[in-house]
C-alpha cells in the first residue's frame, strides 16, 4: 500500500490575516471541545489530497487500510479521509453503544472536529450502512453518497452467508458476559444481525445524489441492492463483475465508476 500523507498546515502569519486565522483557530478549538464533550473516542484516520472532502468508511471488522486502492486515486482530485470506525483498527471502542446509528453520530463528531461542513461519503458494507443512516439523519452534511454493498437489514444478505453469522452471534453472546473475546465477537457480529434495520420507505429521505454499487456475485442479494437504488430518489445503480470486495479486488474499475459519478 502506498502510504498516505497526513499534512498539518500551520499559518504563522501575524499581519493582516492574523485575526482571520485567529478566528479559524478558535472555531476549530470550539468544535474539538464539542466533540470531546459528546464523543468518548478520537478516530484514527488517514488523510491525503486537497479539494472537496470525501470520507471513506470501511466494513465490519476492517479498518481504513481496506481503501488502499482508493485513497491515492481519489486524493488526486479530492481531499480524502479514511477513518477507522469505533472499535475497529486503531480507533478505541469507547463506552457508547456499538451500533450503526452510533457510528453515524461518531462520523458527525469527526466532521465537526475537522470543520468539514459537507462531504462526499463512500461507504463499503457496514460502512455503506453508516453512510446511509448518516445521510438520513444529517442530509445537509452530505454532498454525494456512494453505497457499496450496503443492506437495509439482515434479510438482504444471502442466507449461505448470514446463517453462519447468526450462529456465531448466538454462541458469542452466550459467553459475552464472562469472556472479553466473546464480547468483542458478539458486538461485531451483532452489527450484521441487528443493524441497520432501515425501512425501504425511509430511503426517500435521502436528498443526496447517490451511487449504489455492488458486485455481480455480491453477498448482498441483487434484488436487495436494486430495492435500495429504487427507493432513493436521485440514484444510479452499477454492478461490477466480482464479489462483495470489488473496491479491493478491482480498484481501477471501481474507482472509475466512483469518479465518473462524482463528476456528473
Amino acid at each position: 500500500m502506498e502510504k498516505a500523507d497526513v499534512f498539518v498546515v500551520i499559518n504563522t502569519a501575524k499581519s493582516k490575516g492574523y485575526h482571520r486565522q485567529d478566528k479559524r483557530r478558535d472555531r476549530r478549538k470550539a468544535a474539538e471541545l464539542r466533540s470531546k464533550f459528546i464523543m468518548d473516542i478520537q478516530h484514527f484516520y488517514i488523510e491525503k489530497g486537497q479539494g472537496e472532502p470525501i470520507i471513506l468508511l470501511h466494513g465490519n471488522g476492517e479498518d481504513s487500510s481496506y481503501f488502499q486502492g482508493q485513497i491515492s486515486a481519489l486524493s488526486k482530485q479530492y481531499h480524502a479521509y479514511a477513518i477507522d470506525t469505533r472499535g475497529h483498527g486503531k480507533t478505541p471502542r469507547g463506552s457508547s453503544p456499538f451500533t450503526i446509528r452510533q457510528f453515524a453520530e461518531d462520523l458527525l463528531g469527526f466532521m465537526d472536529e475537522h470543520e468539514i461542513h459537507k462531504a462526499h461519503l463512500l461507504g463499503f458494507s457496514d460502512g455503506g450502512n453508516i453512510a446511509m443512516v448518516f445521510a438520513l439523519h444529517h442530509p445537509d452534511r452530505v454532498n454525494r453518497l456512494i453505497l457499496n454493498g450496503a443492506n437495509l437489514n439482515a434479510a438482504g444478505v444471502k442466507r449461505s452467508i448470514q446463517i453462519p453469522i447468526e450462529i456465531g452471534y448466538r454462541i458469542a453472546s452466550k459467553f459475552s458476559e464472562k469472556n472479553d473475546s466473546a464480547r468483542f465477537h458478539a458486538e461485531m457480529l451483532g452489527l450484521m444481525v441487528n443493524d441497520p434495520n432501515v425501512n425501504p420507505e425511509e430511503l426517500s429521505g435521502i436528498r443526496a445524489k447517490t451511487l449504489v454499487i455492488a458486485g455481480t456475485k455480491d453477498m448482498i442479494k441483487e434484488e436487495h441492492t436494486r430495492l435500495i437504488a429504487a427507493n432513493i430518489p436521485d440514484s444510479e445503480l452499477v454492478f461490477i463483475k466480482g464479489n462483495h470486495f470489488i473496491a479491493n479486488k478491482k480498484p481501477e474499475e471501481f474507482n472509475q465508476a466512483v469518479v465518473d459519478f462524482l463528476k456528473r
